[in-house]
């Protein structure tokens, strides 16, 4: 059987094709010469599996898009409290290259304008790292998200050059306030050498499950970066990745993304997809018109709104059923299944307090989870030694380990089976 999915994706790109409004970025002679009629979709699941249509494999530089990556390294190699004293986390409600910074704390407002993204460009790597050192981080980091070595388009990077002026203006009021510490012409000039990489419609879907899927870019199986790093950079996506548009983006297709001026845009959808779109035509935010189209399309038919995320709590505990054994042993057994978080947590830690298992031996049988978070990690296992406490013998059905080294406190380790099997008989 054929898959629908990429005959859905010819469809979406036949209903949007139509929308001519907007027009290529112009203030930069090689994105002006842009073919204004190219359409690409790619839709990128997080084992990787890629779903694409229209000229997905045509190159064009990542521009903007690059921003939320550099911040991911930046984070990676100088932490969290480093980058922030740096960069703020705030939208700027303003165009994305406002010569702009923060009262009082001279920051730039957020990673995802000009001003943010040239400051965070310099924090890539360690510190004290050499120029060409930095440069190369960059590069093989943001290449690293999207599974392949990325390359430089040399002409696009002269002609963005020849017009960096605000850019520039950008970096010296930087070093005047020293937010970067770097020669301001050297900054802009490997900042617009990173925004000149070269990528497809499907390396952006790629780049954008990585996000994702937690930091592994889920061809290579490489961890790119934390979890922790993805969850700061979708957050900051969310709110200012669409410019001074991202009040609409967010009602509208509601999923972090960002646009880039050569007409990409990147949408990321956490645990599920990956989205990459491509069309020149800007709007007056500096967003690929069809490219908005689109996502609103897949949006709405797909359901990936994220404040449309279904309530998975009470689908975590399947129920319970019991097992009798020799000697007239009895064992309830609480059947879980998929991803646990706090709401599933709590159903099972609610159907156990209200009604207490009348049964000497309890097993929990993680056989159909997929992975448990920390919050629920603790609330299971504070479960595990208050059911020990309370004279009930636990064990855990685990065979994947989803629930490694499942120490309860107290000294107490349930025990783990692959299978449901009658161990010793417990103390009377």
């Amino acid at each position: 059987m054929r898959s629908p999915i990429p005959e859905y994706l010819d469809e979406v790109l036949r209903t949007c094709a139509g929308d001519r409004a907007g027009a290529v970025a112009d203030y930069v002679p090689e994105l002006a010469a842009a073919d204004a009629e190219q359409l690409a979709v790619a839709v990128s699941a997080v084992d990787g599996t890629v779903y694409e249509a229209g000229d997905s494999r045509t190159s064009f530089t990542i521009q903007s898009i690059s921003k939320p990556f550099t911040y991911a390294l930046a984070l990676a190699d100088r932490g969290y409290e480093a980058v922030l004293a740096k960069i703020g986390v705030e939208p700027s409600g303003e165009a994305f290259n406002e010569l702009s910074l923060e009262e009082g704390s001279a920051r730039p407002r957020n990673p995802m304008i000009n001003v943010g993204a040239l400051a965070a460009h310099t924090l890539a790597g360690p510190p004290g790292a050499s120029r060409a050192e930095r440069f190369e981080r960059v590069v093989s980091g943001i290449s690293a998200f999207a599974g392949r070595r990325l390359e430089i388009d040399e002409a696009v990077c002269r002609s963005e050059m020849e017009t960096a002026h605000r850019n520039l203006a950008i970096a010296h009021m930087l070093r005047s306030y020293e937010v970067i510490e770097e020669d301001a012409p050297h900054v802009v000039e490997d900042y617009v050498r990173q925004c000149s990489l070269l990528v497809t419609t499907r390396d952006l879907a790629l780049m954008a499950a990585t996000l994702a899927n937690g930091g592994v870019q889920p061809v290579t199986g490489e961890q790119v970066v934390s979890r922790d790093v993805v969850r700061q950079v979708l957050s900051v996506m969310t709110t200012c990745g669409m410019y001074d548009a991202a009040g609409d983006w967010v009602t509208t297709v509601g999923i972090p993304a960002k646009s880039g001026v050569s007409g990409g845009i990147l949408g990321v959808l956490s645990g599920q997809v990956g989205i990459g779109v491509f069309s020149p035509r800007l709007d007056r935010h500096g967003n690929s018109v069809r490219g908005v189209r689109v996502c609103e399309r897949l949006s709405a038919d797909m359901g990936l709104h994220m404040m449309d995320a279904p309530a998975p709590a009470r689908s975590v505990l399947r129920g319970g059923r019991v097992l009798h054994g020799p000697a007239s042993r009895t064992a309830l057994v609480y059947e879980l299944q998929g991803t646990i978080q706090f709401a599933g947590a709590e159903r099972l830690v609610h159907g156990i307090a209200h009604t207490p298992p009348g049964h000497n031996e309890v097993a929990l049988d993680l056989t159909r989870v997929y992975s448990i978070n920390p919050v629920a990690r603790r609330m299971i296992l504070e479960t595990v030694r208050r059911l020990t406490h309370d004279g009930h013998a636990v064990t855990l059905i685990d065979p994947d380990r989803v629930l490694s080294d499942p120490v309860a406190g107290d000294g107490i380790r349930p025990r783990v089976v692959d299978t449901w099997e009658w161990g010793e008989a417990p103390a009377t």
